[in-house]
């Protein structure tokens, strides 16, 4: 009998009431964990709902702020438009009227020589009509007074009259494609993040999602640096390359920028081979001369720079420097998300290591930046595959 009332209570236990267990005191409880559970579910279903509710205000949040952008951006280039057919219709205006000056003048003095003309002519009749005995004096003295050589002469232009306004209006043109062009590059930074933000990597194949193939510029690399694998590979060279002038090129350090400006989620590796250097993400405006440090990555505010070498790592940004403990590998990973303000280095071999991650606010579109230090040194932007690192991630931070 005892064991059946034990076998009784461990199956109240488990919220079972056989026939003869009806007075089990376990049921009631079963109950309450039940009422526990239910209120739990309308719990959650509260805080869905607020959580929707707060969702559907932030769409029309979204919605009105985008109406009054687009709105405000209709009226001023609708002035931007007006003020370009303004001066549009300045430029035909002043061409016209001086057009109209130029040719009255030539006008005027094309009647002049017309009459001169038919003057000289008048004269010249009459010299074949004197007899070759009469005295010529008053005659030649008609004829010196009405000599072209005595009277202004328009001066002789080369045929290009306006072709300077077009060339100038040509200029212009260019110019506010060049503004307009890098303004929108600047909306398309500003312009924020509405969307529910993606959490950040965690595995090799996420990495993968926001790889890029990224080239070097010729344009800005040292004289000292050489390209080549269709410019995704640098060597520090002791003599110097035969690389044209260029306003974008570095003319002190040996450093190098990419051709793709880098916004948003972009991943990308660089490999060092047995060589050391600098791994950066720099701003475009970065000085490009002189031997200050306002020239050189991870020195200033406009870069940020990791330095890679067999002993240790160094992470550099303005004034300060921070030493990094990790894994040595020759390649190095770099995660940059622009709108969130991450940046972050990896250790890639077996496993993904973190080595350092910035928090910060980037402005402006920024360019990968390499740096190898020594001569023979090289530095190659990797080709990614997906299948040749293992997805492992381990933070060392």
């Amino acid at each position: 009998m005892a064991q059946k009332e034990e076998g009784r209570l461990a199956a109240g236990d488990h919220c079972y009431a056989g026939p003869e267990a009806v007075q089990v005191s376990p049921v009631p409880s079963c109950e309450n964990h039940l009422q526990v559970s239910q209120r739990d579910v309308q719990q959650r279903i509260q805080d869905r709902q607020k959580y929707v509710k707060e969702l559907q205000q932030e769409v029309e949040a979204i919605n009105r702020s985008a109406d009054q952008a687009v709105e405000d951006s209709e009226k001023i280039f609708t002035e931007l438009i007006r003020l370009m057919e303004e001066r549009r219709h300045d430029v035909k205006k002043q061409v016209r009227s001086q057009q109209q000056q130029e040719v009255g003048r030539v006008k005027e003095l094309q009647n002049r020589k017309e009459k001169e003309i038919e003057e000289l002519e008048k004269i010249d009749a009459e010299v074949e009509q004197l007899p070759p005995t009469e005295d010529h004096i008053q005659l030649l003295e008609k004829c010196l007074l009405s000599d072209p050589r005595h009277s202004s002469n328009i001066g002789i232009h080369p045929l290009r009259y306006f072709e300077d306004v077009a060339a100038v209006v040509s200029k212009l043109r260019d110019e506010v494609h060049d503004v307009l062009s890098e303004g929108w590059t600047d909306i398309s930074v500003s312009l924020p993040a509405v969307i529910l933000s993606e959490p950040e990597p965690k595995t090799r194949s996420e990495f993968f999602k926001y790889s890029r193939e990224i080239t070097l510029d010729p344009n800005t690399a040292n004289t000292q640096l050489l390209l080549s694998e269709d410019n995704r590979k640098v060597m520090l060279m002791r003599e110097r390359q035969g690389y044209s002038s260029h306003p974008d090129r570095f003319t002190y350090y040996g450093q190098v920028l990419s051709q793709e400006s880098l916004t948003g989620r972009c991943y990308w590796e660089v490999d060092w081979g047995d060589g050391e250097g600098g791994v950066a993400v720099v701003y475009k405006n970065i000085t490009r001369d002189g031997g200050e440090h306002e020239s050189l990555f991870g020195r200033n505010d406009q870069s940020w720079m990791l330095y890679c070498n067999s002993d240790n790592y160094q992470f550099y940004h303005n004034t300060l420097v921070t030493p990094v403990s990790g894994p040595w590998s020759s390649r190095v990973g770099v995660y940059l998300d622009h709108t969130a303000g991450v940046l972050a280095f990896y250790s890639v071999s077996q496993l993904m290591t973190l080595l350092h991650r910035v928090q910060t606010t980037f402005t402006k579109p920024l360019y990968a930046g390499l740096r190898p230090c020594f001569y023979g040194t090289t530095a190659e932007l990797c080709q990614l595959k997906e299948t040749e690192v293992p997805s492992g991630i381990y933070s060392n931070e």
